[in-house]
């Protein structure tokens, strides 16, 4: 069936959906797995009252895509729909009370103390145990005494939003339905499968069709998958998919995740706010829309004494000039232009345009008054305003600065918007040193930024001529002390791939999109990188933390890459820096991608892409070839009007050495468009059999929010102790559609490679820094006997009183101040 193969079955979008998904979106599942149903028996089947009440949770709870920092196009202004609290209560009571409890659950695993009435919620707390352990959690001992010791209304209430939070937060709140009932033992021959929808297709009076009418049928032009019958929509139910599937026989290897309990809600909704108001890294699209909730929700408490990240600044100063405010640490005249687009909802961070709202008079007002006096206390400041001069004039149509005449140097942030005054930035005066030859100058001129200048030092030493060079240390090793902990970890990172040049240099934006070219940089000299690698030990290691107690760190953290950027990841569950590694256990991976349109169509493919020791193309499985050495399909859908999944098998023993799944946009929106999308993967035994989707077998969950039109998650590489997860959270641009992994295979084992090859700091980095000054030793799952500083992946739960926790949501608190 040559004919079918090739250009000769283009994939076609079609109208029409032939299959169906029951029921919403956004409600958890109702027919639960056979071994959950028998547990609802046992309790006298008051376990479906929880389930029940968690699905009002999770179809009452937006997405955390759609929730705003308060950030909508007309937010702050009249009948925008926000309204300045009277009182700003963090235990708000009704649904917008449970989202924010349900965001501080899934940030930081810990469950805030409920304020309900006491009473006997005993059989609430073992309902909650039993559907903890259903999704692969389990609630602390603390937690369950406390459900416990509460009435039984409140009891109910609480328990409905944790079980509501972490179901999304593995993914468990949408379902899986697979397009193959059988997946993975009955997936046919991928050529197979379109010859009999083919043959369906032309039927005709109850005939078997023949192999001429199929050639005539290819040669009409006139067919494509989509036109066939059954094809890209599913032909069964979800409950029909469970009941075709045995229950998941439970496992020693399968996840099982702890649940601790916090303090009341204000004091965990205030240390959250504190921590990520404080990070000293940049934070991801979600975070931020986080902080801006915590924002509102602690405008009253306590504030954070020191905001390190501009863009959380113009996120807090949002909320405040809403609120009526003062605003703080405005210090540039780029602060206040991001400021005014966080509160017209545009983009902060400066990467795309925002389209400024009206502003009323009061806030024309404090962003005047604020712009002036930047530029009042340093004219230097005005050197900001040309890379973004466009934006500056659309912004002054809005707070029309010719009025108020009492500030006088906001007017001339405009001026030099408009080209009507000349200032020259301090890069601008750097490139100009640079471009006559001197080095030295060039250095004195980034001396006055020392985050431009460490950030630069890399091309001052390329160019610098001997007698030069040492002076350039010097200004380097001189900035050290004043420029952020950030800054000198990622030029420590940097340094220690500068010994050679690299096979391919990659860059990734803020979006995540990447580009691979040559490097073609020389090295640098063994002797200097010696030298400013120990330069920058000594001063980051006398940045780090100090702890009294002994530090207890869990060897599977150790080679988590540090988070110098919360940007270069998405949200979602037990997800991992660029470039960190993460053992994988079991016998059989299993990777699944969801996705759920908004407006029009949208076909997402999953695929993988093998590669072998010289990263060349050893196979692929995809829509296009469902099967390829172990590795299987669970079939092609093509409309995601109610949500849809695919997923793909990689049995363990594969003979290979990368596995790299990939989501490719077929047709129809983009990630950062649909309503929903997530990847993930699970990890199972040999012969665990179950539905194809449990999520006590979620190993990860990554929401899909970036740049480009094909996703590049993760790669899988064999070790000396088994198979590594590599998160890469990266995007290639790919075409506006008909993206599919046969044209993509040189550009991502590029990425790939490039990505594995490089060296990154780790918390392993940090640890060895951190023995100078304290007691480290590594866990071996032993519980200690006196208070620690515990890092790890997941806090055990029995942990000394007064012991200090560091887990994946306060990584960044480890970076040096």
């Amino acid at each position: 069936m040559e004919i079918l193969t090739g250009g000769g079955m283009n994939k076609v979008i079609r109208d029409g959906f032939a299959g169906h998904l029951a029921d919403g979106h956004r409600m958890c599942r109702e027919t639960r797995s056979r071994g959950f149903s028998r547990a609802c028996d046992d309790l006298g089947g008051s376990l479906a009252q929880l389930a029940e009440h968690s699905a009002e949770q999770c179809a009452r709870s937006p997405p955390r895509a759609a929730m705003g920092a308060l950030p909508s196009s007309s937010y702050g202004t009249e009948g925008s729909g926000f309204e300045p609290p009277a009182t700003h209560d963090t235990r708000r009571r009704g649904t917008e009370g449970r989202v924010l409890d349900k965001q501080i659950i899934q940030k930081t695993l810990r469950v805030p103390a409920s304020s309900g009435a006491a009473g006997d919620g005993t059989a609430v707390a073992r309902q909650l145990d039993a559907v903890l352990l259903d999704v692969g959690f389990s609630a602390s001992r603390a937690l369950l005494e406390h459900v416990g010791a509460l009435a039984p209304a409140p009891a109910m209430d609480l328990a409905a939003t944790v079980v509501s939070a972490v179901r999304e937060l593995v993914g468990d709140h949408v379902r899986h339905n697979a397009y193959f009932l059988g997946f993975p033992h009955t997936v046919p021959d991928t050529v197979e499968f379109w010859t009999e929808r083919l043959r369906a297709a032309v039927l005709t009076g109850g005939g078997t069709a023949t192999d001429e009418q199929l050639r005539d049928a290819v040669r009409s032009g006139t067919v494509n998958l989509l036109g066939l019958p059954g094809y890209g929509a599913y032909q069964h139910t979800y409950a029909e998919l469970l009941a075709a599937h045995d229950e998941l026989i439970a496992s020693a290897g399968d996840r099982l995740t702890v649940l601790r309990l916090g303090d009341p809600v204000e004091a965990e909704a205030s240390r959250l706010y504190l921590a990520m108001a404080g990070s000293t890294t940049p934070l991801g699209e979600a975070d931020l829309a986080l902080l801006g909730e915590l924002a509102v929700a602690c405008a009253d408490g306590t504030q954070p004494g020191d905001i390190p990240v501009r863009e959380n600044r113009a996120v807090l100063n949002g909320v405040r000039l809403v609120l009526g405010r003062p605003l703080v640490a405005v210090d540039t005249t780029t602060d206040v232009l991001r400021l005014a687009c966080q509160v017209s909802g545009g983009d902060p961070s400066l990467r795309t345009p925002t389209r400024f709202r009206a502003f009323r008079r009061p806030e024309r007002r404090v962003l005047l008054a604020a712009l002036d006096g930047v530029v009042a206390g340093n004219a230097n400041k005005l050197g900001d305003v040309r890379p973004y001069a466009e934006r500056w004039k659309r912004l002054g149509e809005r707070l029309h600065p010719h009025e108020y005449g009492q500030w006088p140097y906001a007017g001339k942030v405009f001026a030099v918007a408009r080209g009507e005054v000349r200032v020259r930035s301090l890069a601008g005066r750097a490139e100009a040193a640079m471009g006559s030859g001197d080095v030295r100058a060039a250095a004195s001129v980034l001396s006055a930024a020392p985050g431009m200048l460490l950030r630069s030092a890399d091309r001052l030493l390329r160019h610098a001529r001997a007698p030069e060079r040492s002076e350039v240390v010097e200004a380097v090793t001189g900035a050290l002390g004043t420029a952020s902990g950030r800054v000198l970890c990622s030029l420590r990172e940097h340094v220690g791939n500068r010994l050679e040049p690299a096979s391919a240099r990659i860059y990734a934006s803020r979006s995540r999109h990447s580009y691979v070219g040559p490097d073609r940089r020389p090295p640098l000299p063994a002797e200097l990188v010696a030298e400013l690698t120990e330069r920058l030990d000594a001063e980051i290691g006398a940045r780090l933390p100090r702890w009294e107690r002994p530090t207890l760190v869990d060897p599977a953290v150790l080679d988590v890459a540090l988070p110098l950027s919360g940007k270069a990841a998405e949200g979602g569950f037990a997800v991992l820096p660029r470039g960190s590694r993460a053992t994988v256990t079991g016998e059989l991976l299993r990777f699944f991608t969801y996705w759920r349109q908004a407006s029009r169509r949208t076909d997402y493919d999953l695929s993988v892409l093998l590669l072998d020791a010289d990263f060349r193309t050893a196979g692929q499985v995809s829509w296009t070839n469902y099967r390829h050495g172990g590795v299987v399909h669970s079939g092609d859908i093509t409309d995601a009007a109610e949500g849809a999944t695919e997923f793909i098998d990689v049995p363990l023993t594969l003979r290979g050495n990368y596995v790299v799944p990939q989501v490719h946009i077929y047709a129809g929106e983009s990630f950062d468009e649909v309503a929903e999308s997530m990847f993930g993967y699970q990890t199972r035994a040999a012969g665990q059999r179950g539905a194809p989707f449990d999520a006590r077998t979620v190993r990860a969950r990554s929401a899909l929010r970036g740049a480009g039109r094909v996703a590049l998650p993760m790669v899988f590489v064999p070790g000396e102790h088994g198979w590594q997860a590599v998160w890469l959270h990266l995007y290639l641009a790919g075409w506006p559609a008909f993206n599919r992994v046969e044209e993509n295979t040189f550009t991502t084992s590029d990425r790939v490679r490039a990505l594995l090859e490089r060296r990154y700091l780790t918390i392993g980095y940090l640890a060895d820094l951190w023995r100078a000054h304290t007691d480290v030793e590594l866990w071996d799952g032993a519980g200690p006997d006196t208070p620690v500083t515990f890092v790890g992946l997941e806090a055990p739960e029995h942990l000394p009183e007064g012991s200090e926790i560091y887990t994946l949501d306060r990584l960044t608190e480890l970076l040096p101040a």
